[in-house]
């Protein structure tokens, strides 16, 4: 499945107050998901292996590393689980990192919201504004992340500009 998505990244300083606001607005919660996030080596963009119980994927993407709403063009393979796709991916490309976390993953129409406990680097919040159909189209996916940035009061200085796994490659 190909699908286009606005996203930000941000520190999460107040996770009470953004469950208290997802409530309100009657946001449909999926349940804590504890993944892990296996990032292969390769030429363009994000190619990544999402081992979970709510969430299990095979995830190729390409966006920009800057802060604030990134387009992201991003293709989903749903594999079955304990298929052989992590020892050939393994074999052939090499993994790159590794991540863990905890999530708590909300839906409210299109825009999918996370609030991440990542492994050695903190609480953030993820919020995806997706067009699955291509109906919605960039600007408004835009002007949606927008309004969930506001509405959360996520300030600039707390976004992050790049992907869990390039900050653990730091660390």
């Amino acid at each position: 499945m190909e699908l286009l998505n606005i996203e930000i990244k941000a520190k999460c300083n107040n996770k009470d107050h953004i469950r208290k606001i997802l409530e309100e607005k009657k946001a449909d919660f999926k349940g804590i998901d504890f993944q892990t996030d296996i990032y292969f080596k390769c030429n363009k963009g994000r190619l990544k292996l999402r081992e979970g119980n709510i969430e299990y994927s095979f995830v190729y993407y390409d966006r920009e590393n800057k802060s604030g709403p990134k387009k992201s063009e991003v293709i989903y393979y749903h594999p079955l689980k304990n298929t052989a796709l992590k020892a050939i991916l393994t074999s052939s490309l090499g993994i790159l990192v590794t991540v863990k976390k905890q999530r708590e993953i909300y839906f409210i129409d299109n825009i999918k919201i996370h609030i991440d406990k990542v492994n050695n680097l903190g609480s953030f919040i993820e919020i995806e504004a997706i067009d699955e159909s291509g109906k919605i189209g960039e600007v408004n996916l835009r002007k949606q992340c927008k309004k969930y940035l506001d509405l959360f009061e996520i300030h600039d200085e707390d976004l992050i500009n790049c992907s869990y796994s390039d900050m653990i490659l730091k660390l």
